[in-house]
């Protein structure tokens, strides 16, 4: 009887274990924001603006998911579609995500396809969430993550088509870069209150324009650490990077950045921040109050460029700067002074209040270094578990330098206001 007993319940037991191994899931991002510019991104070169007029207009990105996972398997696949209301030209649809990672019970596993990088405070590799189309690369990772240790190695090779004989001009596509390879290695260590990070990447741009390609790929290094320390309240951080190797003309690259935040959290109601970034800047460069910014011909660049990070966390809300460029290319570094603060009524609503001293990295000629003070205000109210609404008002006071750089006249007083919708539904979970 307990024979029967036992050959009847086994496959029931089986089938139960087997439902816990098996998981699928479908959800969604929606996000809509509208903006109402006077100011802030820039015009074409040389094109001045009216700074009588402002802009207003409501920009939608949706993502459409499905996970699944197993024992040792999980795959993620993620449509995004994203477009400007009112649109005729249908906006951009593209594949987010679509990857599939091997596990192994030791910690070690393998990842391979469409997938986000984001990497310790997102300044290097990031998903950028707040840009209508977030980033992802085309890569192959492998890593092992245990013990308080984390190791990814990952590498990139992009191609315009699959050609048969020969290889093509990479013109960009879902990024940059021809070749990239990176390895990141990341230690926890408790007692400390101390996380540290290493990073070391080769990115391979190649060099030329589409119709008069360099057959050359040139290959620029980077390495550098990011550092936190976090005692009771506090919480510190750092960061250095310099970059090295070739640019896509041929030229060498000696460029750094280094920066610092400190942190303090009072009570779970209120946090306060305040911080500096340097970005290094090449010198070469007359800047005269009209007409065309002089190229001095320079053997160096010295330009440090922040690559594939979240741009739009760091620099400023109003993007100016690295999401962004200056006129004609010019590339004079930055300084980041910046301060703000966190209030926290409840477990749905939160404040926002920041300022940002910014300036060029180098000395220019003909006109001074600062380039204005930014203050940003910001709140979010969570109506739900899968909806929030957030609104922000950015205002900027350019300088000299500013109209200069950016070639407009609007850059004196610059005035930014959103609010936005995000809404992240999961429409379906089950295990069997």
């Amino acid at each position: 009887m307990r024979l029967r007993l036992t050959l009847i319940l086994l496959p029931l037991i089986a089938a139960g274990a087997l439902a816990q191994e098996r998981s699928l899931s479908i959800d969604a991002d929606f996000l809509t924001r509208g903006e109402v510019r006077h100011g802030g991104l820039p015009n074409v070169d040389g094109e001045s603006a009216v700074s009588k007029d402002y802009a207003s207009f409501i920009l939608e990105r949706t993502l459409l998911g499905m996970s699944l996972a197993k024992k040792n398997l999980s795959a993620k696949v993620t449509a995004q579609h994203s477009g400007t209301w009112g649109s005729s030209e249908g906006g951009v649809f593209n594949i987010y995500e679509a990857w599939v990672r091997m596990s192994s019970p030791g910690g070690l596993f393998f990842k391979v396809g469409r997938q986000n990088l984001s990497y310790d405070d997102q300044r290097i590799f990031g998903a950028d969430d707040w840009a209508m189309t977030a980033r992802s690369h085309d890569v192959l990772l492998a890593g092992y993550e245990g013990h308080g240790q984390k190791i990814h190695v990952f590498g990139a090779f992009n191609q315009n088509v699959a050609n048969i004989n020969g290889g093509t001009y990479y013109a960009g596509g879902l990024q940059p870069y021809k070749t990239m390879g990176a390895a990141w290695y990341h230690i926890d260590v408790p007692d400390w209150h101390l996380g540290a990070s290493l990073l070391l990447m080769d990115a391979g741009m190649q060099g030329g324009e589409k119709d008069k390609p360099d057959e050359r790929t040139y290959h620029q290094q980077l390495a550098g650490t990011y550092l936190s320390f976090t005692p009771h309240r506090w919480k510190a951080e750092a960061a250095y990077y310099r970059q090295m190797g070739k640019g896509e003309q041929g030229l060498p690259i000696r460029a750094w950045m280094a920066s610092g935040k400190v942190s303090y959290t009072p009570s779970g109601r209120w946090s306060f921040y305040s911080g500096y970034d340097y970005m290094s800047g090449d010198k070469d460069f007359a800047t005269p109050s009209s007409g065309q910014i002089g190229v001095i011909r320079h053997s160096v660049i010295k330009g440090f460029s922040s690559l594939y990070g979240s741009h739009h966390k760091f620099y400023g809300a109003m993007d100016f700067f690295y999401v962004t460029t200056y006129v004609h290319g010019f590339t004079p570094g930055l300084q980041n002074i910046f301060i703000g603060g966190r209030w926290s009524p409840g477990k749905k609503a939160s404040f926002d209040a920041s300022y940002h001293f910014l300036a060029t990295a180098t000395e220019l000629q003909n006109a001074g270094k600062p380039l204005g003070h930014e203050i940003e205000l910001a709140s979010s109210y969570r109506l739900s578990s899968e909806a929030k609404v957030s609104l922000g008002f950015s205002y900027m006071r350019g300088t000299e330098t500013m109209v200069v750089l950016k070639r407009t006249d609007e850059n004196r007083q610059l005035r930014w206001g959103w609010i936005m919708l995000t809404v992240t539904p999961k429409f379906f979970s089950g295990k069997w």
